[in-house]
């Protein structure tokens, strides 16, 4: 089958493009910019500017649309609402019209988990049910995204598939995820020995396992899902789990939450303390039951790959 992926060069496009190679796709990796990667086709692509992308979508038979401006914590735009649609729902859609002129059987969709909201509570997972409209410009972004797209769907007959994970891991990870590992690799007591939220991840080789799923299975067809490894975590445990992946104690102080939140909230950090003390728990059921998805590693397995790339790219520095 010949694949686009879009955001090819990213964390998750990596990946995936190599998780489709070995099974025999033949993949045009689309990013803004060219990384050499042997065996894989390559485009550039910005999204923002809407192009056209009749050449580059000729014989295509499945999009893999990872590519989007990404949630930013401290945005300086003027108008980050407007700058989240130019790529995330515009130019979605652009693509979606224009792969389905060129016959494009099958559109995937990485959407995120903030369409359905930004917490849960502990007796009450998210459901692919839901009904929210996020106030987050991210998160809505990609709910006007996913909107179009069914109505593309409806109007040309061509499948599209939407899925909704939370925060992804593994090797090379970045973010706030590659801070927690930096700080527990270097030996950093923290604060967070008395945390007892819940939070779902997905781990990059199921999130990429899941989306090659999604290509080939027919009842995924015109379909949302929210995936996770099923293994719901506190950050307390979260923590133990990449110290001993790196084969490390980690010093975790019993700080009492209130008191955490109380000094996040005067240093202007609420949103940090929602994602650290915070729950957000996925209901995944509908993925293992409609398409008889399993996940293929477990967290502790991929943490250990995360730890392992860690610390050779430490000793390469």
């Amino acid at each position: 089958m010949k694949i686009l992926v879009t955001g090819a060069s990213g964390f998750v496009g990596k990946n995936l493009v190599n998780h489709l190679r070995q099974q025999n796709h033949k993949v045009i990796a689309a990013s803004r910019s060219i990384v050499t990667e042997r065996n894989t086709d390559q485009v550039s692509v910005d999204f923002k500017n809407h192009t056209e992308l009749t050449e580059i979508l000729r014989d295509i038979k499945v999009v893999i649309h990872l590519a989007a401006r990404v949630h930013v914590m401290e945005d300086e735009v003027k108008d980050p609402l407007g700058e989240f649609r130019k790529i995330n729902t515009l130019g979605t859609i652009n693509l979606a019209k224009q792969a389905a002129k060129q016959g494009v059987t099958r559109f995937v969709f990485m959407s995120s988990i903030k369409v359905n909201g930004e917490m849960t509570s502990l007796a009450k997972p998210f459901q692919v049910t839901d009904t929210y409209i996020p106030t987050d410009p991210y998160g809505l972004s990609k709910y006007e995204a996913e909107q179009g797209l069914l109505q593309v769907a409806a109007e040309t007959g061509m499948d599209v598939v939407i899925i909704r994970p939370p925060l992804v891991y593994g090797p090379n990870v970045k973010a706030n995820f590659a801070l927690m590992m930096e700080w527990v690799f270097k030996g950093i007591p923290l604060p967070f020995g008395a945390i007892n939220n819940k939070r779902s991840l997905i781990a990059l080789e199921n999130l990429s396992d899941f989306i090659h799923h999604c290509i080939e299975h027919p009842k995924a067809a015109n379909e949302v899902f929210l995936i996770a490894d099923g293994e719901d975590v506190s950050t307390t445990d979260l923590l133990r789990k990449v110290a001993k992946a790196f084969g490390k104690k980690v010093w975790l102080l019993p700080i009492p939450v209130h008191l955490m939140v109380f000094v996040a909230s005067l240093l202007g950090k609420e949103s940090v303390a929602d994602r650290l003390f915070g729950s957000l728990q996925i209901d995944s059921s509908k993925a293992r039951e409609l398409l008889a998805w399993q996940p293929v590693i477990t967290m502790d397995e991929q943490l250990a790959i995360a730890a392992e790339e860690y610390i050779k790219n430490e000793k390469a520095l």
